[in-house]
Parts: structure tokens; C-alpha cells; sequence
């Protein structure tokens, strides 16, 4: 754990041409025309509209405490993007990251030494903050109303518990994709497929044209501690399809058990690939490698041309090795994991929260710039790698870095998108981060039923 702060406040943000296309509101930040940022960090001339914030009153030479999984090197740019804030109000926000936050923020909570803000990585920690603790304040006005301007609803409900609304989103991913390499996909004819049956098709054709050879899917879901969450991945995306959303929220909220038939089918589903020896694990091994094979490493055999497609989140385009480009005519690339029709676009979903612990006017205003497309502008201009997104629907495509972070949010923003978030994220502990990553383990490792595996997790639901 350590303590990151900002030495002041940073004079001479001036806008630059890239950025004016935001249609941002300029303030009176700067004080000089010309900008100096640096690289992997800096929000180099960017501007926010500082009359937003004259509500709340002098701030200057106040502080607000930041907690935080983010550390680095993602903590660089989020740090970065607080800058216009700083700028423009006088505030010093104290960034404080740590891996064992979720664990330490229930501690600190109940010694009475919480942080002013702690971004939260899941609702489910939420949920537990204000059942269990009574700890989060409820969103002011000016952040609900920032949230209701900027966000499908859907994201404002994971943010709201019992009927209350207490923490804006913030970043989010999307977790419905397939990478694959484009340049294998041209050279063998290949068509990115639009529906769930054309990808089963392509998947029979690659199969029988490489008879073996290569294998059509390649899947890793081991992950330390963690081993087994990329396969709950799979079946919530294989509930959306199959069953719809609305029983997806059935199923997550445990309106039905864990083993309703509707469960079992998208298992089966998504055993129709996985559990088929001739469809995987190419360049890994057998049916059962799945359970062994790392996640960071699982779509690597797409690069020597040992498999040719690999399911995961936008954020595992930071997992390939150094050097690969990533891009439409790249070395990978991604497409939307198909629904069963082109009039349907369920995605699976995951983000961060912002919680409030105290109650001081310079937090209601870092809450309520955190909750504006200000900074979710901010924060892309100062991720110039790329690997960060939002569902603010504020965000302009154009200032993201890469075309991937580009078609992630352009599948965020589409209006035919329905969202819902990572299901084992919003289950009771036992189930989400214990029986569901374990009963995935064995369905792979000890070729497990679908039958047991769904009615083990059943029986442990608390």
C-alpha cells in the first residue's frame, strides 16, 4: 500500500486541437497558452468548464482521500485525469491504492477511518458497505443528476441499494467479446459472424478444414486464488442469449435456483464449444487443459496459429505480448460475441463504483466531476495507450487511444445494447467467488455434469 499526492496544483493546461472536438465548455483554468504535459499520464491541455464547480464554494487548499485497487501502471493515468479537477478548484486529491482494498475498507470502516472516497471495484462490495456497515452516504443531488444525464439506468441501479441511489459508475469493460486474428480470418475466407448460429457454423467449418491441425476455440480459466471466474464469464453470456436478461436478473438475484432448467440449457450451451474435444484447446491441450491453462496466456496459440478464436474481456488486450498490434489489421482483434438474432445485443458488463464515506463540499465536488463526461474525457485523453473505457454516454470515441477502445465504447453507447452486469460479481460471496469458480474448475478438470455442477453451487447458496 502506498500514498500518491499531487505537489500543488499544475498551471498551464491549455486546450489542444485533438481535444477540441469534445465540445467540452472551456473554464478558466489555465493560465498559459501553451501546455507541457508529459507522457503516460499527464492530461496534456485539457480543459474542464471550472463554473460547474462554483457551487460549492471556495475550495482551495482543501484535501480529498482516494481508495483504491487501481495501482499501477493504471494508477498514473487515473491520478492524471484528476488534474483539471485540482486545476480548476484548488482541491489536492490524496491517491491512496492498494490490491487488498476490498479487504482493508471493511476494517478501516469499522475503525472509524475511512477514506473520504473509495472507488469500488463491484456493487456487491457496495451492498455489503451499507447493509452491513451503514458506512456510504447517499449520492448528492448533483451527482444523481449527473448519473441520470450521462448513464443508462441500468447503470444507476447497480449503484443504488434497498431503493437508495449511494455511487455513480465510473470505468466500465465489456466482457462479450471474441478475439481472433484478422489476417487468418482473410486468408481462409472467413466472415465475422453475426449471429450465434453463424458461429457455431464457422466453428463446424474450422474444425473440419484444419481436421486437427488447429483448433477452432482456445480457453484458460486458471488464475490463481481466483481459478475459475472467465468460465462463470462464459455461462452469464450463454444466460443472456439463451434465456434474456430479465431471466438473468431472475437467476442472479436467486428469484430461481442456480439449477433451473434455463441455467442448465446455457450451460450446455456453452459446452456445445467448450466441452468438445474437436473444437478445443488448441495449442493446450485437451477438454480438461481448460481448467490448468493461465488466462493471461490462453489466447496466445491464436498468435501461432494453434486456435483461432479466444473469448474475453476488452481488458485482455493488455494481456498479449509485448509488441503484438492490436487492431482491425493487426496481428488480433475482436468481435462482438453473437447473440441467437442481429435484432438482439445483450452484453455482459463489469465497472467500478464511486462510494462516499464523509460529508465536506470538496467531496460532493470531486464526487460530482468523477460522475461528469468531463472527466471520463479527461480520463481517455490521459490514458494515451489505451486500455480504459467507459459507459458514460459523455465519452467521445475520439479521444480514446486505440480503434479497440473505440469499438468497445461505440458497444457500450449502441442503442440496441442491453447491459447487465457480471453476475458471480453480484452473487452472495459463497456462490460467485467460491462454488461458481470451483464448480467451473471441475466441470473442465474432472468433467464434472452440468447437473451437479449447477446443483452443488444450488446448495450453496446462503
Amino acid at each position: 500500500m502506498r500514498i500518491q499526492k499531487f505537489g500543488g496544483r499544475r498551471r498551464g493546461l491549455a486546450l489542444a486541437a485533438g481535444v477540441a472536438s469534445t465540445a467540452l465548455v472551456l473554464g478558466a483554468c489555465a493560465d498559459t497558452e501553451d501546455g507541457s504535459g508529459g507522457d503516460g499520464g499527464d492530461v496534456e491541455a485539457f480543459e474542464i468548464d471550472c463554473s460547474a464547480y462554483e457551487e460549492f464554494g471556495d475550495l482551495e487548499g482543501t484535501t480529498v482521500s482516494v481508495y483504491t485497487t487501481i495501482v499501477e501502471p493504471e494508477a498514473e493515468t487515473q491520478q492524471a485525469s484528476y488534474e483539471p479537477f485540482e486545476e480548476c478548484t484548488g482541491v489536492e486529491v490524496e491517491y491512496e491504492a492498494s490490491r487488498e482494498m476490498e479487504a482493508q475498507l471493511p476494517v478501516r470502516v469499522q475503525a472509524g477511518n475511512p477514506p473520504d472516497i473509495a472507488i469500488l471495484p463491484q456493487p456487491g462490495l457496495l451492498n455489503t458497505l451499507v447493509t452491513e456497515y451503514d458506512a456510504v452516504l447517499p449520492a448528492p443531488e448533483s451527482v444523481e443528476a449527473n448519473v441520470d444525464e450521462f448513464w443508462e439506468p441500468v447503470w444507476k441501479e447497480y449503484g443504488t441499494v434497498d431503493g437508495t441511489f449511494y455511487a455513480a459508475p465510473l470505468g466500465s469493460n465489456v466482457k462479450s467479446f471474441v478475439w481472433y486474428s484478422p489476417s487468418m480470418f482473410a486468408d481462409a475466407g472467413y466472415e465475422v459472424p453475426e449471429t450465434w448460429d453463424d458461429l457455431l457454423t464457422l466453428t463446424e467449418t474450422i474444425a473440419g478444414e484444419t481436421e486437427g491441425a488447429a483448433k477452432p476455440w482456445c480457453a484458460g480459466i486458471e488464475s490463481g486464488d481466483a481459478t475459475g471466474w472467465p468460465a462463470t464469464d462464459w455461462i452469464e453470456d450463454m444466460v443472456l442469449r439463451s434465456a434474456g436478461p430479465d431471466v438473468y436478473d431472475q437467476w442472479v438475484n436467486h428469484e430461481i435456483p442456480f439449477d433451473d432448467p434455463a441455467i442448465v440449457e446455457s450451460f450446455d450451451m456453452a459446452g456445445e464449444i467448450l466441452k468438445n474435444p474437436d473444437y478445443v484447446n488448441g495449442g493446450l491441450g485437451g477438454v480438461d487443459s481448460i481448467a490448468t491453462a493461465s488466462w493471461t496466456d490462453a489466447g496466445y496459440p491464436i498468435l501461432e496459429g494453434n486456435c483461432w478464436m479466444h473469448r474475453a474481456a476488452n481488458f485482455y488486450a493488455t494481456q498479449w505480448p509485448e509488441g503484438t498490434e492490436v487492431g482491425p489489421e493487426g496481428d488480433v482483434y475482436a468481435f462482438y460475441l453473437p447473440a441467437e438474432t442481429t435484432d438482439e445485443k445483450p452484453v455482459l458488463v463489469a465497472g467500478e463504483f464511486i462510494a462516499a464515506f464523509t460529508d465536506r463540499p470538496e467531496v460532493e465536488a470531486f464526487q460530482t466531476y468523477l460522475s461528469s463526461s468531463d472527466w471520463a474525457n479527461a480520463k481517455a485523453v490521459a490514458t494515451p495507450a489505451g486500455g480504459w473505457v467507459s459507459a458514460n454516454l459523455g465519452l467521445d470515441p475520439e479521444n480514446l487511444a486505440t480503434d479497440f477502445d473505440q469499438l468497445t465504447v461505440e458497444t457500450l453507447q449502441d442503442p440496441a445494447t442491453v447491459s447487465r452486469f457480471d453476475g458471480s460479481d453480484l452473487m452472495p460471496a459463497a456462490v460467485g467467488t467460491d462454488s461458481f469458480w470451483s464448480g467451473m474448475t471441475e466441470w473442465f478438470a474432472s468433467d464434472r455434469s452440468t447437473e451437479r455442477v449447477t446443483s452443488d453451487i444450488e446448495q450453496s447458496w446462503p
